[in-house]
């Protein structure tokens, strides 16, 4: 069973039509109990970085998704969800993040251009990746974010995306993977991405992307 977590700060069915979609047995679930039972958790996200914190603390969320990503089950942040897996955000003030990955979420500066960043973008790809096997390099995905990731370690970045700064827009860490963007909004090639996270999450070994 894939886990689609829910904290009260997501759009769930669009995340669960599309791994249904997909073939996959995806549930909604809104108890940290039901993390044990899961093979792959899905942290999507919309709204801001500090509520979304608040929420998982106050639910009792943050010690299962440790103990999951410990045991090795595959894990996917999306948009704000990838956002929560680094240290620290500056959106509206100063808060702690999960702190899976190391950086910070900083805000775009004026000459990115219209804030939020809303539409379609291309994906830089940087390194070989399970999840981004089969997506040609520059290939488009949708974006609905004000704020970005500034990853510290360059080695978790598996594809970069320019908007006024080059950000991480792909993350990859052991089982831990983010997109920054609406993989279930992205057409064929964010189909294949979700393709590519339940592969994982059956134990399959998709062909990596070569490197670039």
């Amino acid at each position: 069973m894939l886990a689609i977590i829910d904290y009260g700060m997501s759009n769930l069915r669009s995340v669960r039509h599309a791994f249904e979609y997909l073939g996959a047995e995806a549930r909604i679930v809104d108890s940290p109990r039901e993390v044990e039972r899961a093979r792959a958790l899905v942290l999507p996200g919309d709204g801001a970085f500090g509520p979304a914190m608040e929420n998982l603390n106050a639910f009792g969320w943050l010690e299962p998704f440790y103990a999951a990503i410990a045991r090795g089950v595959p894990f996917l942040g999306i948009c704000l969800g990838m956002q929560l897996l680094f240290e620290t955000s500056e959106e509206n003030g100063a808060h702690q993040g999960l702190g899976i990955l190391r950086g910070s979420v900083k805000k775009f500066p004026r000459a990115a251009g219209k804030i939020p960043q809303i539409g379609w973008n291309q994906l830089q790809i940087k390194s070989s990746s399970r999840f981004l096997a089969g997506v040609s390099q520059n290939a488009f995905a949708y974006f609905v974010h004000s704020y970005y990731c500034d990853a510290r370690d360059e080695n978790v970045i598996a594809a970069r995306t320019e908007y006024g700064v080059s950000y991480a827009s792909v993350v990859e860490a052991g089982n831990v993977w983010g997109a920054q963007f609406h993989p279930e909004k992205s057409g064929a090639d964010g189909l294949t991405m979700l393709r590519n996270f339940l592969a994982l999450a059956a134990g399959e070994t998709a062909e990596l992307r070569p490197e670039t």
